[in-house]
């Protein structure tokens, strides 16, 4: 029986882990922050529960800034034919999203594109229009 009811507060341990990982666009972002950015891929993470983009942008004051731009979980990606391949590094983008909450370099991607205007599909969370 103390094995059962260890393994359940395992379980409901786990669960609520992993569920505090993946978030609503209002917990983590704000539309009162949007963000434009440009910049150049340092690195792509396809991981759960959101992939990422790492750019590499120059702010207003000339200093560089490594820039995490949020988009959506693996599997929908790659339902959409988005791949670690599909984003090279060295790759120049443009993103307009929204800034997290916190004022980190954390952005939500909603309008995403390569330098010569191919758009990049990349957000799973339901970002604002």
């Amino acid at each position: 029986m103390k094995k059962v009811i260890m393994l359940a507060l395992v379980i409901c341990g786990v669960q609520s882990y992993t569920a505090s990982a993946h978030h609503a666009f209002a917990q983590e972002f704000s539309v009162d922050l949007p963000v434009d950015l440009n910049g150049i891929v340092t690195k792509v993470e396809l991981i759960n529960p959101h992939s990422w983009i790492h750019i590499a942008v120059t702010n207003a004051e000339g200093v560089e800034e490594s820039w995490m731009v949020e988009g959506g979980s693996p599997n929908s990606l790659f339902r959409q034919g988005i791949t670690k391949d599909s984003i090279p590094i060295g790759a120049e983008l443009d993103v307009f999203g929204y800034q997290a909450r916190d004022r980190t370099l954390k952005a939500v991607g909603r309008d995403i594109s390569f330098a010569d205007g191919t758009p990049l599909f990349f957000r799973g969370t339901r970002v604002p229009e």
